[in-house]
């Protein structure tokens, strides 16, 4: 098949894009390489899948609908995955015009791209965040998500429900995907692992927020993009809901469109996650205790029960595995030349 990723260039997107090489797919990626972490590392993602015979790259910004459409009729795409946003809880304090941009305007170009190549399903990437401040837990798809705590949160929920308007218009098939605190080698720079393990083998202290009581439901990539790729095949059918154990579909009653968590279910404290990378690292870090940071949630913990009737998958990679298998990529393979 024909797969349109756009943040091909980004850490799940590089991820995803090959997985779908490696089985044998077709994969246009479209990338706007910002400059929001370092571009070296995007690039040699790219680098990466180029040298494969799966892979062409465009570059451009999703507000350039011009650049959009010519990876688009490059591809002419079965289904597009769209992955590319202005990503950064505390960056959406610093720079929220970067998150309309990105995440509004470029997300209705995808929209609209998807719309004109009649695409056999359309698949969008959203996140946690969307809960804001709920507090029933494990979050459930359909439970209430309209409180979000940051403009990144209300951008990535004002993209689902966007897509499920042009799931309803214009009868694109929808999946948007929740994503749970996602880590692994190749990751950003920006996440806390990255930056913990970064400040450790320097010796620097690292800022431990929320005094170290958050709780977050940590997805090890490899489980995210094997639930991607199952779920590819999940197409949403009005009309066609799936039995789910304990819950319930979240399938729309007026548009072939669904959302779906991608977590384990299984969240783990910050101090014990911590614990598990000075382990891993050899190396025991000097933390610098600091209060919740605004917009911060204290706790996330997806309910998959979902993605198990859908997919028949759920992540499972623990915590220990997960880090030891980023330390091993980060004393090896970064920084990127």
């Amino acid at each position: 098949m024909r797969f349109l990723v756009t943040g091909s260039a980004g850490f799940i997107g590089f991820h995803l894009s090959k997985r779908l090489i490696a089985d044998g797919h077709l994969v246009v990626g479209f990338d706007g390489m910002t400059s929001y972490y370092d571009v070296r590392l995007k690039q040699k993602r790219h680098a990466m899948l180029e040298a494969t015979n799966g892979f062409r790259a465009h570059i451009g910004m999703l507000e350039d609908t011009e650049a959009l459409a010519r990876a688009v009729a490059d591809c002419e795409p079965d289904i597009i995955i769209h992955l590319a946003a202005q990503a950064g809880v505390r960056y959406s304090l610093e720079n929220p015009r970067a998150y309309v941009d990105a995440n509004l305007v470029g997300t209705f170009n995808v929209l609209e791209a998807a719309r004109e190549a009649k695409v056999k399903h359309l698949l969008l990437a959203s996140t946690s965040s969307v809960y804001g401040g709920n507090e029933k837990m494990p979050f459930a798809e359909t439970d209430p998500a309209d409180s979000p705590m940051t403009l990144y949160a209300a951008t990535k929920k004002a993209g689902e429900a966007m897509s499920h308007s042009y799931a309803h218009l214009w009868h694109i098939p929808t999946t948007c995907f929740r994503f749970f605190t996602v880590y692994g080698p190749w990751g950003r720079p920006d996440m806390a692992l990255f930056k913990f393990a970064a400040a450790i083998e320097k010796d620097e202290p690292i800022d431990v927020y929320g005094e170290g009581q958050m709780q977050r439901d940590f997805t090890y990539i490899d489980d995210l993009i094997e639930s991607i790729v199952r779920l590819t095949d999940c197409v949403p059918e009005t009309g066609k809901p799936v039995a789910v154990e304990g819950g319930a579909d979240s399938l729309s009653p007026v548009a072939p469109w669904r959302v779906v968590n991608v977590g384990g279910g299984q969240p783990s404290g910050l101090l014990p996650f911590i614990e598990t990378l000075e382990t891993h690292l050899g190396k025991k870090a000097v933390r610098n205790m600091m209060p919740m940071q605004k917009g911060d949630v204290r706790e996330t913990h997806a309910s998959p029960a979902l993605l198990q009737a859908l997919t028949g998958y759920v992540p499972h990679t623990s915590v220990d595995q997960g880090v030891k298998a980023f330390t091993d990529w980060f004393r090896t393979s970064y920084p990127v030349t």
